[in-house]
């Protein structure tokens, strides 16, 4: 309880305490280091000559209690014990107090801190604890193996998780062994040296070779014993047809296999569907083109605003859907050959157009118009994409519906549309088809529109599709659907239960999209999916197979083509050249963008984020209406919001709305790539005048929020003494 919680805290300050003053007393901070070690080495073994079992005793003590409050000096009293008590007795020595020690600050940690630590970051635990509880031992072991971080902190965060005492405890021991017979050894020929000839003795060399190269030796045997563990059941091939097979020939397919070709690697892409993936065919290309469309339609509308006449009357007349749609596929036709098979060939890439499926580790079966082959590869990257999730919504079926895949097969405008879902895709889609002349409702079950984005985006962008004539219907709930009569209906019901139903014509369901990983075989071979259903992986793009790699939608966390390739590029190097360098994947500066008209365009953190995580930061907005070029191009809804670090010029993060908000965070997204802050964005000349020209007012106004008052009392009265 939390009576007990305050006497461990008591007792823990007080041996703190005690063990700081004795640290401090006995000046151990300075003769915990070789030099005195050497000098003392006769008097301390003429010690354990004459008091063998107490010197060996107190000995162990102080190990456990410098492990346990984690107090520097580890190393060299494990130098010492190897020059005092020989090999065998100072590693056992060492062995025991280390394990001990480590275990009394894993529970100091897990009883102290857990509670109050869970309580603020629960929710991001819970995904470490579900890593711990599935391989805990492995993961302790290679970081007592390789020393990622220093033993201490992995004592402290061992204790937030929830692996059990007992294997913390036996993991720990069998971990840090190797290194402690390795330390201890050096601390036997350490004692050695009594002249300079002694220092260049094979021996002691050897023991300090052993010391800079454990952590490689140790790194490769736990590659080699996670390698063992995952392929035991897998036959390797004793040569390969490819170095590298990519499955998926969307953005994150094409750019590894580009990649591979480029390295003149032997790469084969399989894609059993549309060359360019989902962002080409059904995604990015096909609605910003829709989009485009539908904006010049309701400019049409208001006109008026822009001083033309006797046009906004005949923009009713204006949209010939069929054409619009005609337009849609000349798009993605005149792109589609940078993504072609025939340029993809030509790049070096062996294209296959068929069903790639893992069989082994090692090998891809392709089956192209029912003929069945079978390669081997090194390696593999699966590029598989995502494809929309659809709601078990009663009716469904028997109305029918549309995705954001097949609403591009309509040749006519639907007069009536519902649009059941309030992300960006919902978001997008429903604006257009509004603006375009259709009468559109917005069914999202949350609150708020883009949920991701802070209350004041998402209530700018509400009020932007409203003016655009889309009924939002938000907070309520899709119950079922209904079609009687040759008139479908959806039955929606709000937070008191009252419901409602809407007719339409089309049925639009944009509630996300779900990672593609079925009939790959993922299942057989056991490549492991996470909690959101995407591939598990690590910072490598790895999956539980170190040679099989996940990019893209199907890897997660992002859903963005530019996200996929830039991962494909990690992939692809990684699977090819791993084995003499890796490179974990740098996300720490993703940008995206909801192309609605206001756009939103966000980079690193949303205000709501920072508070959350109580990050101390400052806000700092400019409004689009204070712009020459949004007043002069009748754009001046929106702003900007850049957050800094309180007190520094260091972006945090940046959110725009307003009209090529998208374009305009490109100097942001280079800036936080770069480390540049907004004294750098207000240092440098923007095209007058230009939507750009923004970043650098918003940056002024933090500027005229952080003058150096002081100073400029100073020049004041410089000036006021000039004047005199």
């Amino acid at each position: 309880g939390a009576s007990g919680r305050r006497w461990v805290w008591l007792a823990v300050a007080v041996v703190a305490i005690v063990a700081a003053f004795l640290y401090v007393h006995f000046e151990l901070g300075t003769k915990l280091s070789l030099e005195n070690l050497k000098q003392s080495r006769d008097a301390l073994r003429a010690l354990v000559d004459r008091r063998p079992v107490a010197t060996v005793g107190g000995f162990f003590a102080l190990y456990v209690v410098m492990t346990g409050l984690s107090v520097p000096g580890a190393a060299i009293l494990s130098l010492a014990a190897g020059a005092l008590f020989g090999l065998w007795t100072g590693a056992l020595v060492v062995s025991f107090g280390a394990s001990i020690g480590a275990t009394l600050a894993f529970l100091t940690s897990r009883y102290l801190l857990r509670d109050a630590i869970r309580s603020r970051f629960g929710r991001r635990l819970d995904a470490i604890d579900a890593g711990v509880s599935k391989d805990g031992a492995f993961y302790l072991l290679t970081l007592r193996l390789i020393p990622a971080f220093p033993f201490f902190v992995v004592n402290l965060l061992m204790g937030l998780t929830a692996i059990p005492v007992a294997r913390f405890y036996w993991v720990s021991q069998l971990g840090m062994l190797p290194a402690t017979v390795i330390y201890v050894n050096a601390g036997t020929r350490l004692a050695e040296i009594g002249k300079l000839s002694d220092v260049l003795s094979p021996a002691l060399l050897g023991s300090f070779v052993l010391l800079g190269l454990f952590p490689l030796i140790a790194r490769w045997a736990v590659r080699a014993w996670q390698a063992r563990r995952v392929y035991r059941d897998w036959p390797r091939p004793a040569r390969f047809d490819r170095n590298l097979i990519v499955i998926g020939a969307g953005s994150g397919g094409l750019v590894s296999a580009y990649i591979a070709a480029a390295v003149r690697a032997e790469v084969t892409l399989v894609e059993s569907g549309a060359m360019g993936g989902d962002c080409l065919n059904t995604g990015c290309v096909p609605s910003k083109t829709l989009i485009r469309s539908a904006r010049l339609a309701r400019d049409l509308r208001h006109a008026n605003a822009f001083g033309l006449r006797d046009v906004t009357g005949a923009s009713a007349r204006a949209v010939d859907f069929a054409a619009v749609m005609r337009r849609v596929r000349a798009a993605i036709d005149t792109i589609a050959p940078h993504d072609s098979v025939e340029r993809y060939r030509g790049l070096g890439v062996d294209v296959v157009q068929g069903y790639g499926r893992l069989v082994s580790p090692w090998a891809v079966e392709v089956d192209a118009a029912g003929v069945k082959r079978t390669l081997t590869a090194r390696s593999s990257v699966i590029a598989t994409g995502s494809s929309p999730r659809v709601p078990s919504l009663p009716g469904l079926d028997a109305t029918g519906y549309v995705t954001s895949e097949t609403v591009w097969d309509l040749t006519e405008l639907p007069q009536r549309l519902v649009v059941l879902g309030g992300g960006p895709i919902g978001c997008e889609l429903a604006q257009a088809f509004a603006q375009l002349g259709s009468q559109v409702t917005q069914i999202e079950q949350g609150g708020v529109l883009l949920s991701r984005e802070d209350p004041e985006v998402s209530a700018c962008i509400a009020e932007a599709l409203r003016a655009d004539g889309v009924d939002l219907l938000l907070a309520v709930e899709a119950l079922r659907c209904e079609a009687t009569d040759g008139s479908k209906r959806i039955v929606v019901a709000d937070a008191q239960g009252t419901e409602r139903a809407i007719a339409f014509d089309v049925l639009l369901v944009a509630v996300g999209r779900a990672p593609r990983t079925a009939g790959f075989g993922l299942e057989g071979l056991g490549i492991r999916l996470s909690p959101q259903k995407t591939i598990e992986h690590d910072a490598f793009l790895q999956t539980n197979f170190p040679n099989i790699y996940a990019v893209g939608d199907v890897a997660g966390p992002w859903q963005f083509t530019h996200t996929a390739s830039h991962q494909a590029w990690y992939a692809a190097i990684n699977a090819l050249f791993g084995r003499f360098k890796r490179f974990a994947v740098d996300t720490s500066v993703i940008p995206w963008a909801t192309f609605t008209l206001p756009e939103v365009a966000r980079v690193g953190l949303s205000e709501t984020e920072a508070r959350d995580r109580q990050i101390d930061h400052e806000v700092t907005r400019f409004p689009f209406a204070e712009s020459d070029r949004a007043i002069a191009d009748g754009a001046t809804h929106g702003s900007i919001k850049v957050l800094t670090a309180q007190g520094e010029d260091r972006i945090l993060g940046v959110t725009i709305v307003g009209e090529h908000a998208s374009e305009m965070l490109a100097e942001y997204v280079l800036a936080m790539k770069h480390g540049l802050g907004l004294n750098k964005v207000l240092g440098t000349i923007h095209v007058y005048p230009t939507f750009a020209e923004i970043n650098k007012s918003v940056a002024g106004v933090w500027r005229r929020a952080h003058q150096p008052e002081r100073l400029l009392a100073i020049a004041s009265r410089y000036h006021r003494w000039m004047r005199s």
